[in-house]
């Protein structure tokens, strides 16, 4: 059971649910283009964010298992209660699941884009998140294309509005830019550069959300977005410590629920981006269960 437990921290599995709701964001603009919703191809596309996230996750700390054993022994891997051969075992069938399962759907463009996630995290996770510019990119990077791979149900979708995937890069630049400070503490002005992209992002989502009529809808959420991470941001900036920062960073995250409940509304309505904001306790409960960060 332990082992199992183990297992199950090493893919976040509180950040797999934000993973599934990218997933119903990119789904709901698909049928916004298409004017239905296709049933059939969204277990598909939430298999493949579950293998594509937690793979991603898990090289994470096969690759940071030294480093760990030194700032987060309690990991699973550096602990001992996994080894690293059985971590990278892991997190290879978890990637190679998410790339067939976003292939069962379509070779192009959703198996493409499940292959660059994969190709995305993994670089990150070994090289570009020691880097202080290329690590907030690459990591939104892994985010935007997830977006789009929910899009990709309806290749149509893509061309019309593949470039609202710069908005959870930029969201996930930000979180990945206050991270680089979790350990050993931060600097204050890091926290406003955040707060000004998370400003960017409310009020782009706000914006195309008044042009498409369901400005009101979204509203609702994009406020609550902003009840949730500000104030520990405001915390964090105040007192730029580990713990403030880590306390940010995982509001964040989770809050990615509600930033993507807020492109529900847009693109949806009030209904299911309803049913979307719901998955925010499942992940909340998770957290509480496993670390976030």
């Amino acid at each position: 059971m332990k082992r199992l437990v183990g297992f199950l921290r090493l893919t976040r599995p509180a950040n797999i649910v934000t993973a599934i709701s990218d997933i119903l964001a990119g789904a709901t603009v698909a049928a916004y283009v298409s004017g239905v919703m296709d049933w059939q191809s969204l277990p598909l596309l939430i298999v493949a964010t579950i293998g594509l996230y937690g793979g991603g996750v898990v090289f994470n700390d096969v690759f940071d298992a030294d480093l760990d054993r030194i700032e987060r022994p309690e990991r699973a891997i550096p602990s001992g209660l996994i080894s690293e051969k059985e971590g990278a075992l892991l997190g290879t069938v978890l990637l190679l699941v998410g790339i067939g399962a976003a292939a069962g759907l379509s070779i192009y463009p959703s198996g493409s884009l499940a292959v660059a996630i994969a190709v995305a995290a993994l670089v990150y996770d070994k090289w570009s998140k020691h880097h202080t510019v290329l690590g907030p990119f690459n990591m939104g990077l892994c985010r935007g294309l997830n977006l789009l791979l929910g899009m990709s149900m309806v290749p149509e979708a893509i061309s019309q509005y593949g470039y609202i995937a710069v908005v959870p890069m930029i969201y996930i630049g930000a979180i990945t830019m206050i991270s680089q400070g979790e350990v050993h503490g931060g600097k204050s002005n890091i926290m406003l550069l955040a707060a000004v992209f998370y400003l960017v992002v409310i009020s782009t989502i706000l914006y195309l959300s008044f042009t498409l009529g369901n400005g009101i809808y979204a509203l609702f959420f994009l406020a609550i977005l902003g009840a949730f991470i500000y104030p520990p941001l405001l915390k964090a900036y105040r007192d730029p410590a580990g713990k403030n920062i880590g306390k940010a960073v995982k509001a964040g995250v989770l809050a990615l629920i509600v930033m993507n409940a807020g492109w529900v509304a847009a693109f949806g309505g009030i209904y299911p981006a309803l049913a979307v904001v719901l998955l925010l306790p499942v992940s909340l409960f998770l957290a509480r269960l496993f670390a976030v960060t």
